[in-house]
């Protein structure tokens, strides 16, 4: 086991004066690691990563609960990505939702847990009152290819 240490820094200086902060968090009990660079062809959805409770059942799968932290880094200079979250009403579902964010070139995507970690409604008024589980990660490149950097640490 090792312990995961996260140091976001933002530094800049206004007017002469320096503004930012540096903020570390440290997740204990880290024996599981995911770590990968995915080249996502132009105009095709790439699924990057896929939580279940029973990762037996889905090929690749991360524990659902298991896991602590997840960074998804868009690595293209230029070009813009869409980050889709897959959200499940069951944990080991299908996706019922999805949510959609951009990631500008160079930008990165954090979230702590994906288990119970998500809550998402429909233009239906379709509302789901508890938070529920990220079933995956799909990546839209748009009309160029891009590559990202996915981390996912998990404590077992």
């Amino acid at each position: 086991m090792a312990d995961l240490v996260v140091t976001l820094t933002e530094a800049v200086t206004l007017n002469g004066t320096s503004r930012g902060s540096t903020n570390t968090l440290t997740i204990a009990g880290v024996d599981d690691v995911f770590h990968r660079i995915v080249t996502c062809p132009a105009n095709v959805d790439t699924t990057v990563a896929k939580f279940r409770e029973n990762t037996s059942q889905t090929d690749g799968a991360l524990d659902l609960e298991d896991t602590k932290y997840i960074r998804v880094t868009n690595m293209d200079s230029s070009n813009p990505i869409n980050l889709s979250l897959q959200v499940s009403n069951d944990e080991d579902g299908a996706a019922d939702f999805s949510s959609t964010i951009l990631i500008e070139p160079k930008k990165s995507f954090i979230m702590g847990s994906p288990h119970d970690g998500i809550q998402v409604s429909d233009t239906n008024a379709t509302i789901i009152t508890t938070l529920v589980d990220l079933e995956s990660i799909m990546i839209d490149p748009g009309a160029n290819a891009v590559q990202v950097e996915v981390f996912i640490a998990a404590v077992v």
